[in-house]
């Protein structure tokens, strides 16, 4: 799983792995510190800011909803690199399949040992699907089908596809309230109780939490149409290498398009990223695009890198950079050589163990990235 990338690799466009990184960098980084340091100083304006640093509660869309969308739009726009030498071939198909279900499977794995209790070893807690690393694994699938085996215009009427077919029932068999979506009927029928949100009572019996849920099996309709953009993205990137300027005009075009398209979608099918519906989907896509246009240009582009290399720290290592931040907890690490600071920092102390933890965990991926060491799923 371990595999050494050569820096210079120019199959690589740097701003690919600079916006990932900078994804990263906001989930296992800036946003635990910042929020556990807006609540210490407890400041009205620093509280406005971090609003935006928190999901929205149902409907409507807020920058931290956009983390999720643009890791599964950066894994869709580098696979027009990676299975670019399988398209087209005449030979067998079982190799690439064989390494897309592996990379399935292991995403599945770590997301229930992100969020699906697997390592609580208690079988009546288990979730099966119910981490952003399985949508991954879901939207990847299926985008590496519909690439694998149709033309470019036939991917894009398949994309149209997936939103019409997810927003048929989801329409006409039930409403966009957290009980009453279609999604959510989905997901109590087919994963049960092995779904995050689910109580169990004293006589053995489950029962959902009425809180706002995520959605996953009817979802995955629209987290493939998001890997589908991403993929977009990476073939106008891949394609236009000789006419950057083309590009970034492109992805600017097309990210606006998509914005419009979502706002007017609105209208009917409101944005509500928990349950990833289409207007959301379009409006985290063009959100996407706009960014990658941003990074593309002044990276690729214009060839301004300095000071941004460090976030291919977390770029080139994402899933690494995931599991870290997400699972292993280093304060108790940071406490056991800084426990004395606490007697001066005060309610300050428990911010330098937020900071100290996730600087840890910067450090662990750096020496990787410095070793060329990265975690190829």
């Amino acid at each position: 799983m371990k595999n050494k990338l050569p820096e210079n690799n120019s199959t690589r466009l740097a701003s690919l792995d600079i916006l990932r990184g900078f994804d990263l960098f906001l989930l296992v980084f800036f946003q635990p510190v910042f929020a556990a340091l807006v609540r210490q100083m407890n400041l009205p304006f620093l509280n406005d800011i971090l609003y935006q640093f928190d999901h929205e509660v149902w409907e409507g869309f807020r920058f931290w909803d956009l983390v999720m969308p643009l890791f599964l739009f950066m894994t869709g726009a580098s696979m027009p690199f990676s299975l670019s030498r399988y398209i087209g071939t005449t030979g067998s198909y079982r190799p690439v399949y064989r390494r897309i279900l592996k990379r399935v499977i292991l995403l599945f794995i770590f997301g229930m040992i992100v969020q699906g209790n697997l390592l609580g070893l208690d079988s009546q807690h288990l979730y099966l699907y119910s981490n952003t690393l399985q949508s991954i694994a879901v939207g990847y699938f299926i985008a590496a089908v519909i690439q694998l085996h149709f033309s470019f215009r036939w991917q894009v009427g398949i994309t149209l596809l997936l939103l019409l077919v997810y927003w048929i029932p989801m329409t006409f068999f039930g409403d966009f309230t957290p009980t009453g979506n279609f999604a959510e009927q989905v997901d109590r029928c087919v994963l049960g109780c092995f779904r995050d949100g689910v109580f169990w009572n004293e006589d053995g019996t489950w029962s959902f939490s009425p809180s706002y849920n995520y959605t996953w099996i009817w979802s995955s309709l629209t987290f493939g149409v998001t890997v589908m953009l991403g993929a977009f993205a990476g073939k106008i990137m891949k394609e236009g290498k000789a006419n950057r300027r083309k590009v970034v005009q492109t992805l600017l075009v097309v990210g606006l398009v998509l914005v419009g398209l979502a706002l007017l979608w609105s209208l009917q099918m409101p944005i509500i990223k928990r349950i990833w519906t289409g207007s959301m989907t379009l409006l985290s896509g063009g959100y996407c695009f706009l960014l990658m246009a941003l990074f593309y240009y002044w990276i690729d582009y214009k060839g301004h890198t300095r000071g941004l290399n460090w976030l291919k720290v977390y770029g080139m290592n994402s899933i690494t950079a995931y599991l870290l931040g997400e699972v292993v907890n280093f304060r108790c690490v940071a406490a056991s050589v800084s426990y004395g600071l606490e007697q001066y920092l005060g309610g300050y102390y428990s911010v330098w163990l937020t900071f100290a933890n996730y600087l840890i965990v910067f450090f662990l991926l750096r020496a990787m990235y410095k070793s060329g060491l990265f975690l190829k799923v």
